[in-house]
């Protein structure tokens, strides 16, 4: 069986410019924006992002996997009790998907655009 590795994770940021500076001057993290909605971050020890929100922020992370089949693990995912949250969209490189497992966890599935 193939295993599904976490490949990125997602936090939620008031501010993205307060916290790029935060994690940049505590952790000497470095960042790209994408937009002025969400940065990403790397030489963390896992790369991830920020994603920009007016919301209260109650669940910060979102972790997210790589698999090169969006439709087969979103298959096995609902086959085994998950539910989809965000069904699947393309972002800039790629697509993704939001589901929730069986606990109520949310997480997210990602592959790279195709060329």
């Amino acid at each position: 069986m193939e295993h599904i590795p976490i490949n990125y994770i997602e936090f939620k940021a008031k501010n993205l410019n307060d916290i790029k500076t935060f994690y940049k001057a505590c952790f000497n993290w470095e960042f790209t924006d994408y937009g002025d909605q969400y940065t990403a971050f790397k030489h963390s020890g896992v790369e991830g992002g920020f994603e920009k929100t007016n919301s209260e922020i109650v669940n910060g992370v979102l972790v997210v996997l790589h698999h090169n089949d969006l439709e087969q693990v979103k298959g096995k995912i609902l086959k085994h009790g998950g539910q989809i949250a965000v069904d699947i969209f393309a972002f800039p490189g790629g697509k993704r998907f939001q589901f929730l497992d069986p606990s109520g966890n949310e997480l997210a599935v990602w592959c790279a655009e195709k060329n």
